[in-house]
């Protein structure tokens, strides 16, 4: 094959290849957001739509995967591509769990709505919004292969960290106050985990997308180090 068809097939495939990661990553941020409106407002049919949509997410992976692993086989990338379809590979792994989580948030919610529970005295909006903002940041990083978005996504990190321990201490506080309620805040601080969970997704992300541009893999996330607390 002619070196410059062989190149726009190529450039071609990676398009399409990013545009299916965008629509896998846009699924499951809209997922996150259904899941957490789900907790807040005691909808189960809501939450059954989270459910429902990540078989959607799984089928993205699949295909995903099965481009990449095509892109790697067939096409001879160099370096730089070699590293994008790497990302790639990493990145659906991590959009995957993003999708699994609010998953376990809508069923967390559905649990809190039959013992009867209250969320309204957490802010499950505020630190779901902050780690939706991350992973759309992130993913919008690959597209544009842009650190700066990168280092926005990592900024954020500390963020949602301080709000999770805020939200973490409330519920507990709750737990002590009120013994009868001590099963579903146990939910609800479950589902602080998962969203806490969601933005250390994004930050792996942001991470893998550093490496793509630059060729360098840092760990870039102070919280993520080996020494770290929670």
């Amino acid at each position: 094959m002619d070196p410059n068809v062989h190149r726009n097939v190529l450039s071609q495939q990676i398009s399409e290849l990013e545009h299916a990661l965008l629509d896998m990553g846009s699924r499951a941020e809209a997922m996150v957001g259904r899941a957490v409106d789900s907790l807040v407002r005691g909808d189960a049919d809501a939450a059954m739509q989270v459910v429902r949509i990540d078989d959607e997410v799984d089928l993205l992976d699949l295909e995903i995967e099965e481009r990449c692993v095509s892109l790697l086989a067939l096409q001879n990338p160099i370096a730089s591509d070699l590293r994008l379809v790497g990302t790639a590979l990493k990145m659906i792994t991590d959009i995957e769990r993003v999708g699994d989580l609010a998953v376990d948030i809508a069923k967390a919610g559905m649990k809190v709505e039959k013992e009867l529970g209250d969320s309204s005295y957490i802010d499950f909006p505020k630190i779901a919004g902050v780690a939706r903002t991350m992973l759309r940041d992130a993913l919008q990083a690959f597209v544009k292969r842009d650190l700066d978005l990168v280092a926005s996504v990592i900024a954020r990190d500390d963020e949602v960290d301080e709000l999770y321990r805020v939200l973490r201490g409330q519920i507990h506080d709750r737990m002590r106050r009120s013994p009868e309620d001590v099963v579903a805040a146990s939910w609800l601080l479950l589902a602080l985990h998962h969203i806490e969970r969601i933005a250390d997704h994004a930050v792996n992300i942001a991470e893998r997308v550093s490496f793509m541009v630059t060729g360098k893999f840092q760990q870039l996330a102070p919280s993520h180090g080996p020494e770290s607390t929670a």
